[in-house]
């Protein structure tokens, strides 16, 4: 699979790669905020999305309503990533069409599972 890490810190971007490569998935490309994402997205193909939601330009909300209104990408698995969810936010996860979210800091096992979890019913929708 082919990984597109989106989040202004780069440091959290290399642990996120860092982590995919322990999972097995060695291909990641990472991008510092959602419009140089859109742009990769566009450009390239993708098989997941992990993005932080506050950021810069264009940040993770943005950006996946970017993704679910482009035919060519509203299939495309989307993982939030985020320091702080409240309960609205929460809320706005399920119904702006993300496939999930994760709290950070987060543990490889926790991030797996998620992963794990988003593929499978992406591949169960797909059958």
């Amino acid at each position: 699979m082919k990984f597109l890490i989106v989040d202004d810190v780069s440091m959290v971007r290399r642990v996120l790669c860092m982590l995919i490569d322990e999972m097995g998935e060695n291909q990641c490309v990472e991008a510092e905020n959602g419009a140089a994402a859109l742009d990769l997205l566009r450009n390239g193909l993708f098989d997941f999305v992990i993005t932080d939601i506050n950021m810069p330009q264009m940040d993770g909300w943005e950006l996946l309503a970017e993704i679910r209104g482009d035919l060519r990408l509203k299939n495309l698995p989307v993982l939030l990533i985020t320091g702080n969810l409240g309960a609205q936010d929460r809320i706005r996860v399920e119904s702006c069409g993300a496939d999930g979210f994760l709290l950070k800091p987060f543990t490889l096992a926790t991030l797996r599972e998620k992963v794990a979890g988003i593929v499978e019913a992406a591949n169960d929708i797909a059958v």
